[in-house]
């Protein structure tokens, strides 16, 4: 078990096959607080990331022809395993990914839950009947494809490889996961630590990292070798969007999930409590980075001046620090670059006549929590993901103008709305 403070992860090598195999290059895994050296990660290139695609096209044959309950067991063994492990998943969302502990707490328990489900959806039904011409009877039924490439992201990164990686192997495909070099043991060399003791048979889950300097080389591998017959990947949209065209190209099968810039929609009927609750949560937990955060609130102008002074209040308590002390909610961004680009949409904001009610302080990779007012369309922080604590909180009118100000975006992830009608919100959604 690691102990937060004194110890880092023994990272025994890429996992291939069922085997830790060492690489000649490695790369520093750091701590987002204050850039300390936390692990050394090994740095693969093409050459190993198309052995563990041999592996994982060997090892499917074996694997898809199990029945589907000895799958499932698998999967239940996979969820035993993360549970008994979780205090070093917790302190490595910590150190290494600069959550707060709540958020790896909450996280490594989502990981069990999502096996289970995995295995449960061993037992549901995978095929149709079809509508047929004379009276014949045709039917669909879905087969595993073979080998799957999973990139994962750095903010979720056991969740956002989990899910994906999880219901593909219990569908009895077999797995390459690239995790981000931002978070590589917490989102890849965590779950090989599992996989070996869970007893997963060798090269039915295989682990590949690198350096930002080597993710092209690695990517192009995953996404072009003719093994590989599909694609899992959640990140930024611009590297989503060049993913799905090499995809498209060679005409594999490709699962994107990208980014957002999502709306809260609190109507003049909300509850106070819930509304503010709601805003700060979607707002702020792991500092904003998630792709489905909060990052405008769209208040009904009848509230507006009563939601702003309570949300203020309530994000106001959030402590920003180092997650070391389980008392400071909001950690670092991930790297200099988050911050640099969270700075630059706060700057032109307050350039092109924004204000803040709270925050707006940059010190290094820690930004307090931030409300902006007073927002126009025509700053980059109306319509450009942020991935920071900051939301945007504007007055609306009408339904109409809420769904138009909602829907100015070239994004499309999710969106919530806070009310006592029911069918109002289903009608505005």
């Amino acid at each position: 078990m690691l102990d937060p403070l004194n110890s880092t992860p023994e990272i025994k090598g890429l996992y291939i096959n069922g085997q830790w195999q060492r690489t000649q290059d490695q790369f520093d895994s750091t701590n987002p607080c204050d850039g300390s050296l936390w692990s050394r990660i090994p740095d693969a290139g093409r050459s190993e990331t198309g052995q563990a695609i041999e592996a994982a096209n060997a090892a499917f044959p074996k694997w898809s022809r199990l029945k589907f309950q000895e799958r499932a067991e698998v999967m239940l063994k996979i969820a035993e395993v993360i549970s008994k492990r979780a205090p070093d998943f917790i302190v490595a969302a910590q150190m290494e990914g600069g959550g707060w502990y709540g958020k790896g707490a909450y996280e490594v328990k989502a990981l069990s839950e999502i096996f289970k489900s995995a295995a449960a959806a061993c037992y549901a039904p995978i095929g149709e009947i079809l509508p047929s011409l004379n009276g014949k009877v045709s039917t669909a039924v879905r087969v595993p494809l073979g080998v799957v490439a999973v990139l994962s992201p750095w903010n979720f990164p056991g969740i956002l490889a989990a899910r994906p990686f999880s219901f593909i192997m219990a569908a009895g495909n077999t797995v390459v996961l690239k995790p981000s070099e931002e978070t590589p043991y917490m989102g890849g060399v965590f779950f090989a630590e599992v996989m070996e003791e869970a007893g997963v048979p060798p090269g039915v889950f295989n682990v590949v990292t690198c350096s930002r300097d080597k993710v092209t080389e690695v990517g192009d591998e995953l996404i072009d070798n003719p093994l590989v017959k599909g694609v899992a990947f959640t990140g930024s949209t611009a590297v989503g969007r060049r993913i799905a065209a090499k995809c498209g190209a060679h005409l594999k099968k490709a699962c994107i999930e990208l980014g957002g810039k999502d709306s809260l929609i609190v109507l003049e009927d909300a509850d106070m409590e819930r509304a503010t609750s709601a805003a700060s949560f979607g707002a702020f937990l792991h500092q904003g980075q998630v792709c489905m955060s909060v990052e405008k609130v769209l208040v009904q102008e009848k509230i507006y001046d009563q939601f702003l002074q309570d949300f203020v209040a309530r994000a106001r308590k959030l402590k920003t620090g180092n997650v070391t002390d389980k008392s400071n909610v909001i950690g670092p961004l991930i790297n200099d670059r988050q911050a640099e680009n969270v700075k630059h949409q706060l700057e032109d904001a307050i350039a092109k006549g924004a204000n803040f009610a709270l925050g707006g302080n940059v010190n290094g990779r820690f930004v307090e929590p931030t409300i902006v007012t007073h927002v126009t369309p025509n700053m980059n922080i109306w319509r450009d993901e942020t991935f920071g604590p900051v939301a945007v909180v504007v007055p609306f009118q009408t339904d109409a103008e809420a769904i138009a100000m909602n829907n100015d975006t070239e994004y499309g992830l999710s969106s919530g709305i806070i009310t006592a009608d029911e069918y109002r919100a289903m009608e505005i959604a």
